[in-house]
Formats: structure tokens, sequence, C-alpha cells
């Protein structure tokens, strides 16, 4: 009996799990909603959806923890609906076909049914099919949340039954205010300083869950350590390493590449370093920027200052030699030698362009003049007739040469800048085109024709050449 007693002891005294912060804070009402002003405040459309009493299937499209599941959740509270709730991640057609049983159970008892279905860019599309005709019926209001690009990854049949909703990540002043209420409920005699506070708040990232999760971690770890008030420093060994939120094949990712892609074109050195540190923080392949370096040194930067191909190139090669953390420095350098740079697209657009004529024009013929002749036979049929060894002119340059198929108009496609190094490419194909401009005077017969045909004067950018032209052939 006595250990029979004890063991009924044992048991009382074991406490129930706590319910965690997250779900404690839960909003009850709109009102208690953190953010989202652009949709939930007087006049805006969902604050306008609750007070018309009218429900509609939505999508709503927005990062983790800022409210998707909330706002669903009060729409059945507040339309007094059924809620049944499925995650894509867990759930299959099985799922799908008991939740519409229930609905169907809820409909015969007289009650409508809002069905959440979250993450729903994760089901595939036979899935997402499957719920149409159920919402065409009205036996169910759906509600889809999704971090990803509803445009992307939500059926076009499907988004068209639904409006878009889009929230957003909470600003510095919501997650402030969140957390001092957290605190209350959660630890109300322990002290966080500033500098703790502001550091939990940015790892959460705008993700009030993960606020208030990192609010629990920390709260048992001072407790444990017996720590008051709890500073930075302390903040930042109990967490250990929160990166924050970044999803490597999102909407996120994207949105982050090309915000660094426009600063490096937009010549802003600090917000360039700003994003490819915030993506390097977020787990980003750093050899994947390295070759989005790449791509920036040769689109954006071009010929206006070559060296930034080269640089770009040895970033990610010292990156490989160095590994993390010291060859992130090298896509630093390289990042910022890119943002300062001088920039053009002139050669970016020159290829775009002859790509694009080549692809809907004919196969021309090498004009005989540029064919290679290694045997008698070909030399016999005019191969490399009258061609012009560069080398052997003034300034290894033959004015009034046509490398060009017969017949072709002279494109024009490769306009140099005035910046940088192709400032100077600029003047010296102007020197070039002079050169062509008085040899074709030259042999230009009385009646105001140039001889030669196709061998007319050459355009702007048609020599092609760099600074280093005299030396090419």
């Amino acid at each position: 009996m006595t250990g029979s007693h004890s063991m009924a002891d044992l048991f009382e005294s074991i406490e129930p799990p706590q319910v965690p912060l997250a779900e404690r804070m839960r909003p009850k009402s709109l009102d208690e909603v953190a953010g989202q002003a652009h949709l939930l405040g007087e006049g805006k459309p969902l604050r306008l959806a609750f007070a018309s009493h009218k429900l509609h299937s939505m999508i709503l499209w927005g990062p983790p923890g800022v409210g998707k599941t909330t706002l669903a959740r009060l729409m059945a509270k507040g339309f007094d609906a059924e809620f049944v709730a499925l995650s894509a991640v867990f759930s299959g057609v099985k799922e799908i076909r008991e939740a519409i049983q229930q609905a169907q159970a809820a409909k015969a008892r007289g009650r409508h049914t809002i069905l959440f279905v979250d993450e729903v860019h994760r089901f595939n599309k036979s899935q997402q099919d499957a719920f149409l005709p159920y919402v065409e019926q009205g036996l169910v209001t759906f509600i889809g949340a999704t971090t990803e690009n509803p445009s992307f990854e939500v059926n076009s049949a499907l988004l068209s039954r639904a409006a878009v909703y889009v929230l957003e990540s909470l600003d510095t002043e919501a997650m402030a205010g969140l957390f001092e209420r957290a605190c209350v409920l959660a630890c109300p005699e322990r002290v966080f300083d500033d500098d703790a506070r502001e550091r939990m708040i940015g790892f959460a990232d705008g993700d009030a869950r993960r606020l208030m999760n990192l609010i629990e971690q920390v709260q048992v770890a001072a407790e444990t350590a017996g720590v008051d008030p709890v500073s930075a420093d302390f903040v930042d060994a109990a967490l250990s390493q929160n990166l924050r939120r970044f999803d490597k094949g999102g909407e996120a990712f994207y949105d982050q590449i090309s915000a660094l892609h426009k600063a490096v074109r937009g010549s802003d050195p600090d917000a360039s370093l700003y994003w490819l540190c915030r993506m390097l923080d977020g787990g980003a392949d750093p050899l994947y920027l390295g070759r989005r370096l790449i791509r920036m040194a040769v689109e954006d930067i071009g010929l206006a200052d070559p060296r930034a191909l080269e640089i770009s190139l040895n970033a990610c090669a010292t990156y490989e030699r160095l590994g993390s953390p010291e060859g992130e420095l090298a896509l630093a350098q390289a990042t910022l030698f890119l943002a300062c740079a001088a920039k053009s697209n002139a050669a970016y657009k020159a290829y775009n362009a002859a790509r694009d004529f080549v692809k809907r024009d004919a196969s021309r013929p090498v004009p005989m003049h540029l064919r290679n002749a290694p045997t008698k036979l070909m030399k016999g049929l005019g191969y490399g007739k009258a061609y012009r060894y560069a080398h052997d002119e003034p300034g290894a340059y033959a004015a009034g040469e046509n490398y060009l198929p017969d017949g072709m108009a002279r494109p024009g496609w490769y306009q140099p800048t005035p910046r940088g190094m192709e400032g100077r490419i600029g003047e010296k194909l102007a020197q070039l085109r002079a050169l062509d401009e008085a040899a074709q005077e030259s042999v230009r017969p009385a009646t105001g024709r140039a001889d030669g045909g196709a061998k007319a004067g050459t355009e702007p950018g048609s020599a092609g050449l760099s600074e280093a032209a005299d030396d090419r052939p």
C-alpha cells in the first residue's frame, strides 16, 4: 500500500505540459492581430469582409509567422462556421476526402465549413483540383495559406475562385509590442535589456511565432543560469546560431538576389554589401552568389571595366580555396568592386541583338576573301583571295575592309558608352570609322556609289576592337 501511495503521489506531482507561448498569445479578435493594417485597418479588405458577414474563398500569401492561420481561425469564429484544417505537408487524398466528409456532416447539422489548407503550394495539381467541385458547390469556403507566390504555385482554376491577400512581415514596432506582451505573460519577473530585446527581435525576422519560441528558449536558459537582467551576449550564447528566415528555393530567395543585383547595378556599395550579407546569413550557397557576381560583371559592367569579370572569377576561386568564413571576404570585396565600377550593358545588349538576328536570319555564306585556303584546290576556287592581312596594313588596320557576309547591312549592335574604359574603346572605334570613310572616299566613283558593294564603310562598332586593338589580327 505504501508503494502504491508513493506511486500515486509521484503521478500527482507531474505537472501537465504547458501550452506553448505562441498558442497562448494567439489573438482572440481582429483587434489583437499584430500588423497587417493594409488588410485589417478600417475600410480595408479583410476588415470589410468580416463586417459584411459574407464569406468568400481566399489565398493568404505571406512569410511564416505573420498570422495566416490566426486569420482563418478568426473567420471561422466570426462567421460561426466549422473549422477544418489540413496541412499539405502531412495530408494526401485520404485526408482531403475525410475533410470533405466532415464538411458534409456539418452541412447536415446546418453549419457551414471553412476548409483551411496550410502550405497549399505543396499540394500537386491533382490534389488542388480535388477541392474545386466542393468550392463551386458552396460546400466549403476554401482558405489556403502559402509562403510562395500563388501565381506560380497554385492552380489557375483554384486561383480564379479565390481572392489573394498578401500579408507582410511584421515590422519592428509590431514585433516590439508583441515582445512586451509576451514577456508579461511568460516571464514577468525577468528583465531584458534593450540590446537583448533588439537582438531577439532581429533573430525573429518579422516572424511572430519564432519570436515567441525565442522568448521561451531564452527564458528557460536564463532561469537555469540564474541570469537577470538578460543581455545581448547571453541571448547569443543561449540561442547559439539562429539564422534569419530564408527559403533557399522560394520567393524570399529570388527577391533577395534581385535586390543584390539591382544594388550593384545602381552603384550602391553599402546596399550591395547588405544584401550579400543577408543572403550569406540566411544560408545561401556562397558559390551561387559568386556565380551571380560573375553575371553582374558581364551584364552590367562589361567593357566599361573588364577587371570586374576577372575579380569576380578570382573571388569564386578564392572561396573554393579557403571556404567559409574566410572566403566570404573575397566575395564581399568583389561585390564592392562591382558596385563601384563604371557601368555598361552595351556588350549585353549587343550580344542579345546579334543572337536574335542570327536566330531569325538565313545562313549567310562566308565571303570568299575570309575563307581559309589550306589546299591548292581551295586557292584555285578563290578561297582567301584579296584578303588583307591587318598586320601588314598601316596601324595594323585594314581600312575599309568588310568582315560581314556579302550583302549584309552594318547592324551597329555594339554601341560603347562613354563610361570607364569603354569610353576609350568608343574613341578608338571612332578613329577606325574615320579611316574607313577615308578609304571609301579614295575608291568612290564619280557616281557617288562606293565601289565593291558590301565593302562599303564600316558603321559604329563593326570592328569590335578593344583598347588593345592595334595588337590583334
